[in-house]
């Protein structure tokens, strides 16, 4: 017997699942890392016309799984857009996560000095009504000074984990803050690897490029003591992408060049593939490990950057893109 999509949908305390009436034409489910907002889109059969348009701004809960299996649990979306079309009658929705649709609004002038990355997460948390989660590994690196400048705090965030190669994002009322690529919690727990084998795959799509063969990241600092810009490199100095901006302190040129650097070395290669299957329990920021492929995509640790679910009556399929995964973690026994 073959397996069967399972979902709850509940919209203005509309229970929409096949226990009630199939009515899923489609469902598309873009979950994304760092402060993109996820984005869900259905498309609902409404023949029999019972369906109300709902507003927008009308919150969605998702569940999708399979048969015989408990759901998992995708979270809040809220509405973004309607239509009703026909004949025969459809309505489709887009709807965004919730946690990230209002994106921190109102922009503010902020000067941080002598403060931790810890320090600014818990900041900002408490004002959104969030709950701080910073990596162990970033949570106490000190700042001497960096200005938020009619900025929201939502770009305020962008920019800081552009600065350390983190990950910056709202996920069920939690301000996290990690480091990218690594593959760990907040509180520093290594995520499980997730193996991927080629015949759980539908199609895939592999790319490796050299990326100019850099050997480090120079980065420019301002010494106003002696008036002079100082170079400083993360890597080795033979062949080095050098960084347009000049920083303000030496720290900071080393920030952006460190996180250049891992961005340089994660970039090497990417792997897409869609499962036959979908895995509704799969995440963003999740290890993988391929096994039965060519032996240059076995041998790569990869980690995955976005998760596509598509579901309909009948099937349901999983979507990933993966990028190589920093430092050199080894092969599961």
């Amino acid at each position: 017997m073959s397996l069967q999509p399972d979902y709850r949908i509940t919209l203005q305390g509309q229970i929409i699942s096949p226990e009630f009436r199939a009515r899923l034409a489609s469902l598309t489910l873009h979950d994304r890392r760092g402060m993109q907002a996820d984005q869900l889109d259905i498309v609902l059969t409404d023949d029999d016309g019972m369906l109300d348009i709902p507003p927008t701004g009308a919150e969605i809960t998702l569940a999708i799984g399979w048969k015989g299996q408990a759901l998992t649990e995708r979270g809040t979306f809220t509405v973004d857009e309607v239509e009703h079309t026909g004949a025969p009658d459809t309505l489709s929705i887009r709807a965004s996560s919730a946690d990230l649709r209002l994106g921190m609004p109102g922009k503010r002038t902020q000067s941080w000095d002598e403060v931790t990355v810890r320090d600014i997460i818990e900041t900002i948390a408490k004002r959104h009504d969030l709950t701080p989660s910073t990596g162990v590994t970033l949570a106490g690196i000190r700042i001497e000074h960096i200005d938020q400048t009619d900025e929201s705090d939502l770009h305020f965030l962008t920019r800081l984990a552009e600065r350390f190669d983190a990950v910056a994002t709202v996920k069920s009322g939690n301000l996290i803050f990690v480091p990218m690529g690594q593959a760990t919690t907040a509180s520093g727990l290594e995520i499980p690897p997730y193996i991927l084998r080629r015949q759980s795959g539908d199609q895939h799509r592999y790319m490796h490029a050299e990326r100019d063969a850099f050997t480090g990241v120079t980065a420019l600092w301002n010494d106003k003591a002696n008036a002079e810009r100082i170079a400083v490199t993360v890597g080795e100095p033979q062949n080095t992408q050098q960084l347009r901006h000049t920083y303000a302190s030496e720290q900071e040129a080393l920030d952006a060049a460190q996180a250049e650097w891992q961005r340089l070395q994660r970039g090497i290669a990417y792997f897409s593939i869609t499962q036959a299957l979908g895995e509704p329990e799969i995440f963003p920021e999740t290890p993988v490990w391929c096994t039965g492929w060519k032996p240059q995509i076995d041998a790569t640790a990869w980690i995955i950057t976005e998760v596509t679910h598509n579901l309909t009556e009948s099937s349901y399929t999983t979507a990933l893109q993966l990028e190589t995964r920093n430092g050199n973690p080894s092969a599961p026994g």
